[in-house]
């Protein structure tokens, strides 16, 4: 009998969870637009408006502040624009101000003109230069600018946790609007809107397992307001046009209601991800582990093995029956150089060999250790062909 496979690569999509599922099979069952009148339709705008409110929840928001989209990328696209509102009245922001260790949904600037997407540095740990954040928005205030910030609220393949709530005091100091990729942090961390001083959030139902196919753009109670991506429609109050996805917006309203109780697991799902980190080490004492001088998500590991290359290695981990991955699982499924190692100050040739594994409160202790066994021989059989000693 073939051994169970290994999901370590919860950060690239979380298996769906089993009451997700549930909803989702049950509304794809019945007819009904949530923009009609008729019982149908109501019953639909019901599971939104339900959905809705969870997704506040889950970071602190009211629930008028949702907006629900096709997910994080399309979240990040629609809030990454110049053209933003303030209680009605336009509010034209001149540059966007990313983090250097983004996700590309947000490092390419979305509706921004490319010459208008400023980066900021990082620290060795991949944190954001606060200093180099401040003073950059300084200038533009006294230029008589106006800029967005757009920082993650933690890191896709690392796992750091950014200072969000400091980088939203900076902003609000110089005039700025500041968004946060949520979309790693939603059910790994505590998130609130208000209290971090955000004015914008994005989240993406796959990440928490709610199933792929619905996001979320997350606005406080600010009076700001986006100029919609998606025209064409009165739905989700004129913010996104389209026939809203009912069955997977359900089953994310669901996903988020697990998601706030799993927080309370955090501690447990760290312990692993340490395990996790001692393995590497037993077999590999030279293994580096990326951002390990800062807050990290409980669930996520990055590293590198010296002479271990990525490429290489997510083949040979998925013969052995473990998926994990390099860095974004958003490139196209290639293996690539990391551009937030690289930002980092990474070594070169660790970052050739960056390597993710991400866990979930699904993860057992049986799975850690039987990941030490297949991890053993991948990592003798690799280190003994590039011709070092095997640990």
């Amino acid at each position: 009998m073939a051994e169970a496979r290994l999901y370590f690569d919860w950060n690239a999509g979380a298996p769906i969870k089993a009451a997700a599922r549930s909803r989702l099979v049950e509304l794809l069952g019945r007819p009904g637009n949530g923009s009609s009148v008729h019982a149908e339709g109501r019953a639909a705008r019901a599971a939104l408006e339900t959905a809705r409110r969870s997704i506040a929840r889950l970071v602190g928001a009211e629930a008028k502040g949702v907006t629900f989209c096709s997910g994080g990328t399309e979240a990040a696209n629609a809030v990454l624009t110049p053209e933003w509102t303030l209680f009605g009245k336009p509010c034209r922001l001149d540059r966007l101000l990313v983090s250097a260790v983004e996700h590309p949904a947000v490092a390419r600037g979305g509706r921004f003109p490319e010459g208008c997407v400023e980066v900021i540095p990082v620290d060795r740990n991949g944190v954001v230069d606060l200093a180099a954040l401040e003073r950059r928005l300084a200038a533009l205030s006294a230029a008589g600018m106006r800029a967005l910030v757009s920082v993650m609220a933690a890191n896709n393949e690392t796992g750091v946790i950014e200072p969000v709530a400091d980088i939203a005091r900076i902003g609000r100091a110089h005039g700025a609007l500041v968004h946060s990729d949520a979309v790693q942090a939603a059910g790994r961390l505590p998130l609130d809107i208000e209290t971090l001083g955000l004015d914008v959030l994005t989240l993406s139902a796959h990440k928490i397992g709610g199933g792929q196919g619905a996001g979320a753009i997350v606005r406080g109670r600010n009076g700001f307001g986006f100029s919609p991506l998606v025209t064409g429609g009165g739905q989700e109050s004129w913010m996104r046009a389209g026939t809203e996805n009912v069955a997977a917006v359900a089953a994310f309203g669901v996903a988020a209601d697990e998601a706030l109780a799993d927080l309370g697991r955090a501690s447990e799902i760290a312990a692993r991800r340490d395990r996790l980190a001692s393995i590497i080490r037993e077999m590999a004492p030279d293994a580096v582990v990326f951002g390990e001088g800062a807050a990290r998500l409980p669930n996520t590991l990055a590293f590198a093995v010296p002479g271990v290359a990525a490429e290489t290695a997510v083949i040979a981990f998925d013969l052995a029956g473990v998926a994990l991955s390099s860095g974004s699982a958003c490139s196209s499924g290639k293996v690539t150089a990391s551009p937030v190692l690289t930002a980092m100050g990474v070594d070169p040739a660790l970052v050739r060999g960056g390597l993710r594994v991400s866990i979930g409160p699904e993860t057992i202790d049986d799975e850690i250790e039987a990941f030490a066994l297949r991890a053993r021989n991948v990592l003798a059989a690799m280190k003994k062909q590039h011709g070092t000693a095997a640990a």
